[in-house]
């Protein structure tokens, strides 16, 4: 099990901290220091169930700087993938990957019907 954060992000940390509390075994990786590839986010996406445009960091800082907001709308699947696999930052996180499945973004409820 892999788990994809950002030591600075509160939501990363609180995910983390619910995943030792909770006994809940993971790999991190810091995915600013090591972003997804464009493999990783292609499985991610699949078995996360979530529209693409779901993995993208809608509120981070670079996602502003690069006005993704209008010109995600004209860019296809492809051109997506490849640049979330630019820069970890783009990328929403936390990420807890399995064989299974793939859950994006911490809601504790979510978390704990999957992995308890």
């Amino acid at each position: 099990m892999l788990f994809f954060g950002y030591p600075k992000c509160s939501t990363s940390r609180k995910a983390e901290q619910w995943l030792i509390a909770n006994d809940v075994a993971y790999d991190f990786r810091d995915i600013k220091l090591e972003n997804p590839t464009r493999e990783d986010l292609e499985v991610i996406w699949g078995r996360s169930g979530l529209p693409l445009d779901k993995l993208f960091n809608t509120h981070g800082q670079l996602y502003r700087q690069m006005e993704l907001s209008k010109k995600l709308k004209t860019m296809s699947d492809d051109e997506k993938l490849d640049l979330l696999a630019t820069d970890g930052m783009l990328v929403k996180r936390p990420i807890y990957l399995t064989p299974e499945f793939a859950l994006v973004g911490f809601k504790e409820a979510d978390w704990a019907e999957k992995l308890l």
